[in-house]
């Protein structure tokens, strides 16, 4: 592909791990003032190519050009002083230092660093300007996934790179929080600048993107304006065949009450309210749906529920068993499982491969803890069988988590704790990044868990999700339950509880 003068240009890039061939012989064309989704299912190739673009990784092969001129990044402070920033879909974030200092980290104005308060207000601005508001005095640790994809994005804009790209970046956003990006994201095409996005909700390409270039298996299938896309061929692009439909959901079963919260309070880790005292259930064979904007309760009441986080008053039960005293460990002896939505900061060990990975949670239990060894040779079964039956694209399952896609990470968080066969189920945001093929397959594996009688408390921010899949819905608001809803309620109802005004609950 020829250079252009009037964009950025990568001509045949190529890129293998391995026997993986990531990236091949791609060709993609960026013009200043557009908005460019790359489109993909997990695996297909798109945060690869990204990261060549922004120094992280190097080309096998292929070139890039600057508006007419050939460049070849050695790091991605290279690319940061060519004008390229990337918003990485794993937080490239200090946790112990604070918002402020995250966003100075590295920033090329050493005088910043002599001029803090300004620098907060600038942050504050910012924040303002693109309705991605965090307080600047914060530390990470202390913040929600979402305030955490918040802080990467400020840091993208208040360094002012000429060329964004951004990786998922409405992953953890709520609906409303993800059209005012779009909206920062045109102003920013509408000032000359650059703006590339990848992501999986085609959806998300209809609303905000100019052109899109959709990968499959490492290959461009396609390039083509928005004005020529549609949802069902984007989809059919993307997965090679036409889309997988949301398998039909039966009636739930009624079944015993598997999991019962009663007052549970607690404080969030910033000293203010996390949960004031919430009180419900999960029947065996039922999906409750807990929605509500990001910062509500929800983290605190997941992290109670699966003993990572005190109770300061209350009792939970896990069947006729009071369980408000016992440990984590004990509660997954008791069949209680737990998926966090921070995958890799809490569910899973990057540098462990996926057998290591398999095994954290049950590595002292039989069959495969043997007095004190453990019975590796099954655990490599067990690995074996996950891989096949989730279609994890890995090269094998000695590979190290750090090195797969992020949907294909979430498979192998998701697929440990099923495969345990848990009495109670608390999954949060379970297909937060994935595709839309790999998506349905785990709501799929949720429903057949939840036909094998067990209780599930899915928590997710995607309220489409969340009443696709939910037989009863509770809202939460400011660390309480707003309201309970059967599966066929009025969505108007749903959301506007979810912005702290009550309708019509149940």
């Amino acid at each position: 592909m020829a250079p252009s003068e009037q964009g950025v240009v990568l001509s045949s890039i190529c890129k293998r791990f391995g026997a993986i061939v990531a990236n091949d012989r791609v060709d993609l064309v960026l013009k200043r003032g557009e908005i460019h989704a790359l489109l993909g299912e997990n695996g297909a190739g798109k945060s690869t190519l990204m990261n060549i673009l922004s120094g992280v990784y190097l080309p096998d092969s292929g070139e890039i050009y600057l508006e007419g001129e050939k460049a070849a990044f050695r790091s991605p402070w290279d690319a940061v002083r060519r004008g390229i920033g990337m918003v990485h879909q794993h937080f490239q974030l200090v946790n112990a230092f604070s918002v402020l200092d995250n966003v100075l980290l590295g920033a090329t104005d050493a005088s910043l660093r002599l001029h803090r308060r300004e620098a907060a207000d600038r942050i504050e601005a910012v924040g303002r300007e693109h309705g991605l508001h965090v307080d600047p005095h914060a530390l990470i640790w202390q913040l929600t996934v979402g305030q955490r994809q918040k802080v990467e994005i400020v840091k993208l804009l208040y360094r002012g790179a000429d060329l964004l790209l951004l990786d998922e970046p409405t992953s953890v956003l709520t609906p409303s929080e993800a059209s005012d990006l779009y909206v920062a994201l045109r102003r920013l095409a509408d000032a000359g600048k650059y703006v590339v996005f990848i992501t999986h909700k085609l959806h998300e390409v209809m609303a905000a993107a100019d052109r899109v270039t959709v990968l499959r298996h490492g290959r461009v299938v396609a390039s083509i304006g928005r004005s020529d896309a549609s949802i069902q061929k984007l989809g059919s692009l993307m997965v090679g065949s036409s889309m997988p439909d949301l398998r039909r959901k039966n009636s739930p079963k009624s079944g015993e009450i598997a999991l019962k919260v009663e007052d549970a309070q607690t404080k969030a880790d910033r000293g203010t309210s996390g949960l004031n005292g919430i009180t419900l259930d999960v029947r065996a064979g039922e999906i409750l749906g807990i929605a509500g904007v990001a910062g509500n309760g929800q983290v605190e009441l997941a992290e109670c529920l699966a003993g990572i986080r005190p109770l300061r008053h209350g009792k939970v039960w896990l069947k006729d068993k009071d369980i408000s005293g016992s440990d984590a460990r004990s509660r997954l002896r008791y069949g209680l499982r737990f998926v966090p939505e921070d995958r890799l900061g809490m569910g899973l060990v990057p540098q462990f491969d996926i057998v290591d990975n398999m095994l954290l949670r049950d590595y002292r239990e039989r069959p495969l803890a043997k007095g004190v060894w453990i019975d590796r040779a099954l655990a490599g079964k067990r690995a074996e069988s996950l891989v096949r039956d989730y279609d994890v694209r890995t090269p094998g399952v000695h590979t190290a988590v750090r090195a797969l896609s992020g949907g294909n990470q979430q498979k192998i968080l998701i697929g440990r704790e099923i495969l345990a066969k848990p009495v109670v189920f608390i999954v949060a945001q379970p297909t937060r990044g994935l595709d839309i093929a790999a998506a349905r397959a785990v709501h799929d594996r949720l429903l057949d868990l939840r036909e094998g009688g067990a209780g599930i408390i899915l928590i997710s921010e995607d309220l489409d999700e969340i009443l696709q899949l939910s037989d009863r819905v509770a809202v939460l608001f400011e660390g309480t339950v707003r309201g309970i809803w059967p599966r066929d309620a009025d969505r108007s109802a749903i959301g506007a509880a979810m912005g702290g005004h009550l309708l019509d609950a149940a």
